[in-house]
């Protein structure tokens, strides 16, 4: 296990005065670090502080599946008075390691899928959170106002991650309304996302990136395949900008946080999880870059520069 964070030797909710908290999440990007800022920033203000009133202890499963079951056992073992789980596998592992300490979970794409709640209006367990479920529609038509004449997509994906799976159906779906083909990648891990990139080579006329922690902790090898071999990266990430991808529609993840931080607080309170509606964000940001389009042979269109909220240098 590797620890980011944590608020002293205490591990019972038992034996300590402070209210007990255990965070964790499947790999480190910074939509997810945005995530546990914006959950953290929201529990702060309602007098959750860690080191001071809050015991927290945070974990990162650096990408393993394994260590990400290791991790919430030994959450569920120390038995605190709330789990955070950020990403759909921290979920999942977090649900089915315990049915009666209350989980909030943040940036889990389809919960509904994932087999996380009954329905999004009334969750029926454990646990409830927010999502980042993406509009895939606005993204292919995204793509193809800065690709216009793209006809195959290529979408890289963790074939075992069930809410990236439920999220290439509904490329594929919208694909074929907008009359493009989708092309599939899948890496089960990080280091199988540059081969899994370069496997689209030759076959597509630009690459899509979803909201995958796998995919999205390796952007950085997608980028390079692109710019070698002038394949416009376009993602569902906004933070994937910022590292190389040339642009995306997508959401402030301190927002999704936010979001997971005020059901957090609420159940501290003594709210039940399968009553608490799961959260949905609807602003969405343009980010763009300029630089990175060029090296992948494209030019961004005026207007997509103009409506951006972020162009990057």
């Amino acid at each position: 296990l590797v620890t980011l964070g944590a608020t002293g030797a205490t591990t019972s909710a038992q034996a300590t005065d402070k209210t007990v908290v255990k965070l964790s999440y499947i790999v480190d990007h910074p939509a997810i670090e945005a995530t546990k800022d914006g959950i953290l920033a929201v529990l702060a203000e309602a007098g959750y502080v860690a080191d001071d009133t809050m015991d927290l202890e945070v974990q990162s499963a650096q990408g393993s599946m394994p260590t990400q079951v290791q991790i919430n056992n030994k959450f569920v073992g120390d038995k605190p008075d709330l789990i955070i789980a950020i990403s759909t596998p921290s979920a999942q592992t977090a649900m089915a390691a315990t049915s009666d300490i209350p989980i909030v979970f943040a940036a889990v794409t389809d919960p509904l899928s994932a087999g996380l709640v009954d329905s999004y209006e009334a969750p029926g367990r454990n646990l409830t959170g927010s999502s980042d479920k993406t509009p895939i529609d606005k993204h292919l038509a995204l793509i193809q106002r800065i690709v216009p004449d793209a006809k195959n997509i290529g979408v890289i994906y963790n074939g075992g991650e069930a809410n990236s799976v439920a999220q290439v159906e509904v490329v594929k779906a919208e694909a074929g309304k907008a009359g493009l083909t989708v092309i599939e990648a899948t890496a089960a891990q990080t280091s199988g996302v540059l081969d899994a990139a370069r496997s689209l080579v030759g076959k597509v006329d630009a690459i899509y990136i979803p909201t995958d922690s796998t995919v999205v902790s390796a952007v950085e090898a997608v980028v390079r395949v692109g710019k070698d071999a002038d394949i416009p990266v376009i993602a569902a990430d906004t933070s994937s900008v910022e590292r190389g991808a040339i642009a995306a529609l997508g959401f402030d993840y301190t927002d999704i946080g936010a979001a997971a931080g005020e059901h957090a607080v609420a159940i501290l309170k003594g709210a039940d999880p399968a009553t608490l509606p799961v959260r949905f964000v609807d602003k969405l940001e343009l980010f763009v870059n300029p630089g990175s389009a060029a090296g992948m042979g494209v030019e961004l269109p005026e207007d997509v520069l103009s409506e951006a909220a972020t162009v990057v240098k």
